[in-house]
């Protein structure tokens, strides 16, 4: 008999959800302008955990990057430290120095090996850390059950608001928790964009099978959103399995893995478009949908690359139903086209029909385009193919925001 699987979201979620994580954060001054903001923050699980990452494409990493990679390298770690307002990218074998002190500094408070401390930076590319204030800053954090909410406020950088949320999970017999933070803003595009994400569970899970599960998760939300075409050398997404749930160890192919699946991807999509809304000078979130695409690869493709056409965020941010811009950029996706086949959609509306365009109330369609969610879906109408992308409108406010990042 199949499983009954009831997936809800917890009221005010946030990373330490899961049973025995910790988090907490403290204000060092590394956020231009931000007097009383934290900046600095520790995740910690109580006991050690299962771990998996996911990191940027990007041939140039960040000091961060580059020490995560090994130090889970054994699919095992315990905490994690993180720093806003400094990416420590770009500053050579001082920078290799500074992350792996900060990995130590938090092992020794916590008492927990070195290997066991992972570390993520965000913020300004080329500067090193002020070592100072970050070894002060790691004392001054006291881990708690309700600090995750602070630890989701110290990652952010030009983000406005916070991003976190808690999936619970009921299986016959069993209940465990998928929880998630992230920040990012600009510099995003897919694979992964300048984000930081952290997740973590409270489930049993296998080494192999979680880091197959994030990959999968990452491939459908994190790498599906774009914001500017930008790509960062930070990247980092990170998940931490403890097993405190007390369920049988989940692996692939077992009666669980589905439902963790769905969870955790229910969580890291949640995540993706709330980057995606919150991107800089944002006013509107695009979603855009291929169905009917001759394969997978094919639907994605196009879908990123509609939402990350500076002519259609254009069109979008003022409120013009130009859908001309949509399949021009279908047109150059690399994505196989036919055009008598293909219908346009924007939200709900029909604006093609295979391959001919339909007449439309104009100013019934611009009516709909002024709303804060835009919904585009283009049917391809070849294959058997979907996928969904997340983006948002290109404002002035954007090039106001990035034409003075460092002044």
């Amino acid at each position: 008999m199949a499983q009954k699987t009831i997936l809800s979201a917890i009221a005010g979620g946030t990373v330490t959800a899961p049973r025995g994580f910790l988090a907490g954060a403290t204000h060092i001054g590394l956020k231009a302008g931000a007097k009383d903001s934290p900046d600095l923050g520790i995740l910690y699980s109580q006991v050690p955990c299962t771990a998996a990452g996911v990191f940027t494409s990007s041939k140039i990493k960040a000091a961060p990057v580059i020490l995560c990679q090994r130090h889970i390298s054994d699919g095992k770690a315990q905490a994690i430290v993180v720093n806003a307002g400094c990416a420590n990218a770009c500053t050579g074998e001082r920078g290799l120095d500074d992350a792996a002190e900060m990995a130590a500094l938090a092992a020794r408070k916590l008492g927990i090996a070195p290997q066991e401390a992972l570390v993520a930076s965000t913020g300004l590319i080329g500067a090193s850390l002020p070592m100072e204030p970050i070894r002060a800053g790691i004392e001054a954090i006291s881990p708690s059950g309700e600090g995750g909410h602070e630890l989701a406020r110290a990652i952010l950088t030009t983000d406005t608001s916070h991003k976190q949320i808690a999936v619970a999970v009921e299986l016959d017999g069993s209940r465990f928790t998928v929880a998630g933070i992230a920040k990012g803003a600009g510099m995003i595009h897919p694979n992964l964009a300048t984000l930081l994400c952290f997740l973590t569970t409270d489930a049993a899970v296998d080494a192999g099978f979680l880091s197959l599960a994030l990959q999968r998760a990452v491939g459908d939300s994190f790498n599906m959103i774009t914001i500017d075409g930008d790509t960062s050398p930070n990247d980092t997404v990170l998940i931490l399995a403890n097993g405190l749930a007390g369920n049988e160890m989940i692996a692939e192919g077992a009666l669980d893995a589905e439902a963790f699946q769905a969870a955790l991807g229910q969580v890291c999509t949640y995540l993706a478009r709330c980057i995606a809304r919150d991107g800089e000078g944002a006013t509107k979130l695009i979603e855009v949908s291929v169905e009917g695409g001759l394969t997978s690869a094919d639907a994605r493709v196009a879908a990123r690359t509609i939402a990350s056409s500076p002519l259609v965020k254009a069109a979008v941010h003022g409120s013009d139903p130009n859908w001309g811009r949509i399949v021009a950029a279908l047109g150059r996706s690399g994505a196989e086209v036919a055009t008598s086949k293909v219908d346009l959609y924007l939200n709900d509306v029909c604006l093609m029909k295979a391959g001919c365009p339909l007449p439309v109330d104009g100013g019934l369609l611009r009516a709909a385009m002024e709303g804060t969610e835009i919904a585009i879906r283009v049917c391809l109408n070849l294959g058997q193919g979907m996928a969904t992308a997340w983006g948002c409108d290109l404002s002035e406010e954007y090039v106001t925001i990035n034409s003075a990042y460092t002044t």
